[in-house]
C-alpha cells in the first residue's frame, strides 16, 4: 500500500471529525423553524407588562392578545433605580428581587468564584438594570384584547408579605388594581438553584376577567464567551421534545424577518404542552419551566433599541397559550419553575426527574459526539468525588482508558514492529529501483507479504481513538467540574492554560510574552507533552519517504506550541496518555523483535 495515500486518507478521516466537532454545529443547516399561531387567535402579543387601557368591545375571552411589541428595550434601564428590594438567601444562591416591576435582578452563585482566588467576587448571573449588563427575568399578566382591566407593569410597586426569601420561608408578592382584583405572585425557594413561582389573580369584583399570565428572560448585552464554534451559548429550550438551540446571532438575524403572525423581533416562536426555555452559557444557565401540564406558547426573540437599531436585548419568554379565567369571587392561577445557577449534571437530573422536565441534561452541550463525550463527562467526575482531585482523575481515567484499548492498540504497535524491522528492506529497494516506481511497488508489497506485514494495520486501527480525544476536549472544555479545580503544584486550575512560560523564563523575568503574540506562550506541561510526543515518534519506524520523514520531525514542536494555550486537563491527558504509549510501544514492539520471521502465508 502507497504510504502517502495511507496518510492521505487518514488526514481527510481527521478533518472530517474536526469539521463535525469544531464548526459542524455552525456550517450544518439547523432543523428548519416551523412558524406557529396559537390556535386561538391569529396573532400573539408577547409579554409587555404593560396595563391595558384601550376600551371594551366585548373581545371573546379566550381570544389572545394584540400582536404587540415587547417593553422597549431601554425600559430596563428608564425604571427608578431605588426601589423596596426582596432579600434572597438560600445555601446556593443570593441576592434580590426588585418590588418595583416584579424583577427578579440581582443574583450570586454562592458557590462559584470570579477566579481562582476564594477571595473573588463570586459569579454574578443576574444583574440589575442600571447599566449595560442587565439581564433579568420578570413575570407579569396580559389582559385580553380590547379589556380595561388594569395589569401589573414595569412601574408597578409590588408589597412583600415580609421577611426574607429562603428554602424555608416562602415570600408574597401582591398588588391591587383598585377594581377589586388582587395579582399575587407566590415565591419559594429550594436549597439549590430553583425558584416556584405561582401566579395567582384573586378576583374580588362583580364580573368575571381573563388574563395571560407571562414570564420572560431579558439579556440587554452580548455576553463575551470563548470557544465559539465549540460551545453553544444562547437561547436554548425543549419543544416537544426536541431540544432547539440559537445562538445570539441566529437570534438577531432571524428577528428581521418573523413569521406570519407573529411580533416583531420573534426569531422562533412554538406553543407546546410543557417544555422550558433559557439563555445558556458555559457554565450558567437562567431558563423558565412552565408547568408540564399547561400548554404555553415560548418565543426568542431580539428586540432592537428605537435609539440605537446596533444595540439591543436578548428575550426568552412564555406566556400561557390560553387564558386564564376568575369568576367573581374565584381565584385563577398557573406556576413555573425558574432555574438559575450552574449546569451541574447530577443537579439536572434531578430536576429533570423530578419536574418532569423533558431532555433538561442537554442544557450541558455535550456536542456531536455526545454519546462518548457524557460518558467520559461521568467518568470523570465519579473518578474526581472518589479522588478528590480532578487531575488526578484525569490519569486514572487515562489508564483505564489505556487498557481498555490495549487489545486495539497491540495490534497496532504489533504491525509497526515489524514495519520498523523491514524499513532498511524498503529503503533499499526504493533506492534500487527509484526510477521505477511500478516495480518498485510491486517489491516492496513482495517484502510485506514475505515478512506477514500489513501496513494499514498500524494506522487503521488508531482511527478509533480520534473521537475519544475531541470528546475529552469537549468534556474538559463545558465541564464545570473542572473550572477553578486545582492539581499539583503550579496547576491551579485546570480549565486553563498552564500559567508558566518559557519565554519569560517561568517568571524570573516580569514580563507577558503572549501579549505580543498567543504563540509566545509555553508552559512546563506543554514542554512536557512534546518531549513524551518525540520520545514516542522515536519508536515509530521512520516514514519511508524522506520528505514525509522531515515533517514528522517537526511535529513534536508544532503540537506543542499548539497545545500550549489548550486548558491544562487536556495537556495532561496528553502528557501520561503519550507517556503510558511509549511504555506500551517498548514492551510490544521490543516482543515482535524477538519473534522468529513469520511464514510467507502468515496473516497479519
Amino acid at each position: 500500500m502507497d504510504n502517502r495515500r495511507l496518510l492521505y486518507a487518514i488526514s481527510i478521516s481527521l478533518a472530517i471529525l474536526v469539521l463535525f466537532q469544531v464548526v459542524g454545529g455552525y456550517f450544518l443547516p439547523k432543523p428548519p423553524v416551523k412558524p406557529l399561531v396559537p390556535h386561538h387567535a391569529a396573532t400573539m402579543n408577547t409579554p409587555t407588562g404593560a396595563s391595558r387601557t384601550a376600551p371594551s368591545n366585548a373581545t371573546p375571552s379566550n381570544a389572545a392578545p394584540s400582536n404587540a411589541t415587547p417593553g422597549a428595550p431601554g425600559e430596563a434601564t428608564a425604571v427608578a433605580t431605588v426601589a423596596p428590594r426582596l432579600k434572597i438567601d438560600a445555601p446556593a444562591i443570593r441576592g434580590s428581587m426588585s418590588l418595583l416591576g416584579a424583577r427578579l435582578d440581582d443574583l450570586v452563585l454562592t458557590h462559584y468564584h470570579e477566579s481562582v482566588s476564594k477571595s473573588s467576587p463570586l459569579v454574578q448571573l443576574l444583574s440589575r438594570p442600571t447599566g449595560k449588563k442587565s439581564y433579568y427575568v420578570q413575570f407579569g399578566w396580559d389582559a385580553a384584547p380590547g379589556s380595561t382591566l388594569a395589569v401589573p407593569g414595569p412601574q408597578t410597586l409590588w408589597k412583600s408579605s415580609g421577611g426574607v426569601l429562603s428554602p424555608n420561608h416562602p415570600v408574597t408578592l401582591s398588588w391591587n388594581n383598585a377594581a377589586g382584583v388582587t395579582y399575587e405572585l407566590l415565591l419559594a425557594v429550594d436549597n439549590e438553584y430553583m425558584l416556584t413561582v405561582q401566579q395567582r389573580v384573586v378576583n374580588a369584583g362583580t364580573a368575571p376577567i381573563s388574563v395571560f399570565p407571562w414570564s420572560r428572560i431579558r439579556r440587554d448585552y452580548l455576553p463575551a464567551v470563548e470557544g465559539s464554534f465549540t460551545l453553544h451559548k444562547g437561547p436554548i429550550g425543549a419543544f416537544k421534545g426536541t431540544l432547539h438551540e440559537m445562538d445570539y446571532d441566529g437570534v438577531k438575524s432571524g428577528a428581521k424577518h418573523p413569521q406570519v403572525g407573529q411580533a416583531p423581533g420573534t426569531a422562533f416562536q412554538e406553543t407546546d404542552i410543557g417544555g422550558w426555555a433559557g439563555i445558556t452559557g458555559k457554565y450558567w444557565l437562567t431558563a423558565l419551566i412552565p408547568s408540564q401540564g399547561t400548554e404555553m406558547t415560548g418565543a426568542y426573540r431580539y428586540l432592537a433599541r428605537a435609539n440605537d437599531p446596533k444595540q439591543g436585548a436578548w428575550q426568552v419568554d412564555y406566556m400561557t397559550a390560553r387564558p386564564i379565567d376568575a369568576a367573581p369571587g374565584a381565584t385563577a392561577e398557573t406556576t413555573l419553575h425558574v432555574f438559575a445557577g450552574a449546569k451541574v449534571l447530577s443537579i439536572l437530573n434531578r430536576y429533570e426527574t423530578k419536574y418532569h422536565i423533558p431532555v433538561f441534561e442537554r442544557a450541558i452541550d455535550f456536542g456531536w459526539f455526545f454519546f462518548l463525550t457524557k460518558p467520559i463527562f461521568i467518568a470523570l467526575d465519579y473518578l474526581a468525588a472518589v479522588f478528590g482531585n480532578m487531575g488526578v482523575a484525569i490519569i486514572v481515567f487515562t489508564v483505564v482508558l489505556k487498557l481498555v484499548l490495549f487489545p486495539l492498540v497491540r495490534t497496532s504497535y504489533r504491525s509497526m514492529g515489524r514495519m520498523r524491522a523491514v524499513a532498511p528492506k524498503v529503503a533499499a529497494i526504493r533506492e534500487r529501483l527509484k526510477d521505477d516506481t511500478v516495480q518498485q511497488q510491486k517489491e516492496i508489497m513482495a517484502l510485506y507479504k514475505a515478512e506477514g506485514v500489513n501496513p494499514a494495520a498500524g494506522c487503521l486501527p488508531m482511527l478509533p481513538q480520534i473521537p475519544i480525544f475531541f470528546s475529552l476536549y469537549k468534556v474538559i472544555f463545558i465541564s464545570i467540574g473542572m473550572r477553578h479545580a486545582p492539581f499539583i503544584l503550579w496547576i491551579h486550575n485546570l480549565a486553563a492554560e498552564d500559567p508558566t512560560n518559557i519565554f519569560n523564563l517561568f517568571g524570573l523575568i516580569p514580563i507577558h510574552p503572549s501579549t505580543l503574540s498567543p504563540f509566545l506562550h509555553l508552559g512546563v506541561l506543554p514542554i512536557i507533552m512534546g518531549l513524551t510526543m518525540w520520545g514516542q515518534q522515536k519508536l515509530n519506524p521512520p516514514p519511508p519517504d524522506p520528505t514525509q520523514a522531515k515533517m514528522m520531525m517537526f511535529m513534536p514542536v508544532i503540537f506543542t506550541f499548539m497545545l500550549g494555550r489548550f486548558a491544562a486537563g487536556l495537556v495532561l491527558y496528553y502528557c501520561v496518555n503519550n507517556s503510558l504509549t511509549i511504555l506500551q510501544q517498548w514492551f510490544i514492539m521490543r516482543g515482535v523483535s524477538q519473534q522468529p520471521r513469520r511464514p510467507i502465508d502468515a496473516k497479519v
